[in-house]
């Protein structure tokens, strides 16, 4: 896809973050935008930025949990602009907790948002899709849908599910048109952690709270608020996505950190948790912005031995 010149693009996920970016980004390449985000405060703003840019915006405050919302996504696409050419499965969330003490309705929660939704999403959309010329599918797994950490198997399922569905869909749909593109994000400084169902027990060893360097106890917020400081920003993913999707790459990875764990797993399958340290001082600058990020979780990990 060599512009976004006189397209139509739908982002979920919209309201903040990598969505809010690829609707700018989008926008500024001269692509009508269709925004969806279930939090209408953030989904008015992105709106109102978008009006900057001469462009067609429709936005929709919706829960993609709910299947009747998707066919209303697709219906309100196709009346108010006529036709679809890129589709961004943005949405995500998380929740943090050890497996047997995680709520089933938090894994539903999880697993509904990041994978059913994208699918039935993917499934609403490709008929309108692969009425053009040139179109895109693009869906955001991870570098968790390719390395797993303790205390996230919702998340990990969902995104090696992405994964594995995205890629399989890109196989099957090799003759057609249409592009396939799976985005494998790294540590980008958005609200994700900060919007996450996170069980506070997480910080918790033997009724006391992790702390941090300086013996203060961590807090989720804190957590979430350092994991968005110190991550590449959102503005500055969307714009690699964008660049990824214009080369039709198939695996778009977004940060050196996610290109370092995902070269470590493939030279270490058993033991990438190990290599990765080592790998990282290999891009020492890199490293020493993520320092306070890797504290934080080092942290944890060391209340919880």
């Amino acid at each position: 896809m060599k512009t976004f010149q006189n397209k139509v693009s739908v982002v979920t996920g919209a309201g903040s973050g990598m969505g809010r970016y690829l609707a700018l980004n989008l926008a500024q390449e001269g692509s009508d935008v269709v925004i969806c985000d279930i939090n209408q405060k953030a989904l008015n703003e992105t709106e109102d930025l978008i009006k900057a840019y001469n462009v067609s915006c429709s936005s929709l405050n919706l829960d993609l949990r709910e299947k009747n919302n998707i066919d209303t996504l697709v219906e309100e696409t196709i009346s108010n602009h006529g036709k679809v050419d890129l589709l961004f499965n943005n949405a995500g969330v998380v929740t943090a907790s050890p497996f047997l003490e995680m709520k089933e309705s938090d894994w539903d929660w999880c697993n509904d948002l990041n994978y059913n939704s994208l699918v039935y999403c993917s499934r609403a959309f490709l008929p309108h899709l692969m009425k053009e010329k040139e179109s895109a599918l693009v869906n955001t797994s991870s570098i968790f849908g390719i390395i797993t950490t303790p205390n996230n198997t919702v998340y990990h399922a969902t995104k090696f599910a992405v994964r594995g569905f995205t890629e399989s869909l890109a196989m099957e749909l090799r003759d057609d048109p249409i592009q396939i593109n799976c985005v494998y994000p790294g540590h980008i400084g958005t609200n994700i952690v900060l919007d996450a169902r996170f069980k506070k027990e997480i910080l918790l060893t033997n009724g006391e709270y992790a702390k941090d360097s300086n013996g203060k106890p961590l807090t989720v917020e804190d957590v979430g608020s350092t994991f968005r400081e110190t991550g590449m920003n959102p503005n500055k993913a969307a714009k690699i996505i964008l660049k990824g999707v214009k080369k039709n790459k198939r695996r778009i990875f977004v940060g050196l950190d996610a290109k370092v764990m995902e070269i470590a797993q493939r030279l270490s399958p058993s033991h990438y948790i190990r290599i990765i340290p080592i790998l990282n001082l290999l891009i020492f600058p890199y490293f020493l912005k993520r320092i306070k990020m890797m504290k934080t979780f080092y942290s944890i990990f060391k209340a919880r031995r």
